[in-house]
């Protein structure tokens, strides 16, 4: 018996803008496809779904159920959310196949302490959010954690090849890829004080008559 989490759906029969009404009613619209399996469109329980999702995370297997049918094994390909208030308006599922390997982004997910930030100012610049792996769907990880511990100095940088990637992964992504590294303080107020001195030579230059400093008359 599988171990995967448990979503059921319906079979939907409301496309178009009509499906304003689904969500009004509390159900998600959404489609199932892959692997010769024609786009079928499904409804289901958005709390249910909205639930489900924060408990898997990202990359997630699961098994999912349309109209009490043989659970398919899928992964949230897609979601799409309302632009502000950020409630999800579609779902997209894709169904795998457990012995052939796929292609995700995985996020970066980032641990540790960093000497450069916490002690001496630095600001922590994140360069990349995500890298590309490749996996059995079984194996594939919803994070990636990149431990930044060893920036302990506004020299250091973190690659892609930092990342410690579970067995059975194979990185994608260019492993010589900067990840992060820490930028230093800016030093405003330290100048002010120079710009001051300089500022006062100038009026002293200024104000002395010319021929001042050169000796006395000839």
């Amino acid at each position: 018996m599988s171990t995967r989490p448990q979503l059921a759906a319906e079979n939907r029969d409301v496309t178009g803008k009509k499906v304003a009404q689904l969500r009004r009613a509390g159900l998600l619209p959404a489609v199932v496809y892959g692997h010769g399996h024609a786009s079928q469109p499904i409804q289901m329980d958005a709390r249910e779904f909205s639930t489900l999702r924060r408990r898997v995370g990202r990359n997630a297997l699961m098994d999912l159920t349309v109209g009490g049918s043989r659970p398919l094994p899928v992964l949230l390909q897609a979601v799409h959310e309302h632009p502000v208030n950020r409630s999800v308006l579609h779902a997209d599922f894709f169904i795998v196949k457990m012995t052939e390997d796929m292609t995700v982004d995985v996020p970066i997910n980032i641990v540790g302490e960093s000497v450069a930030v916490d002690r001496m100012g630095g600001n922590l610049l994140h360069l990349r959010d995500s890298v590309q792996v490749r996996a059995l769907p079984a194996d594939l990880p919803s994070s990636l954690e990149l431990d930044i511990t060893p920036l302990d100095s506004f020299e250091v940088t973190l690659h892609v090849a930092d990342l410690i990637l579970p067995e059975r992964v194979t990185l994608l992504t260019d492993p010589t890829e900067a990840i992060a590294r820490v930028q230093p303080p800016r030093v405003e107020e330290a100048a002010q004080p120079e710009a001051a001195a300089e500022g006062a030579a100038e009026d002293e230059n200024a104000e002395a008559p010319d021929g001042a400093g050169e000796g006395g008359e000839g």
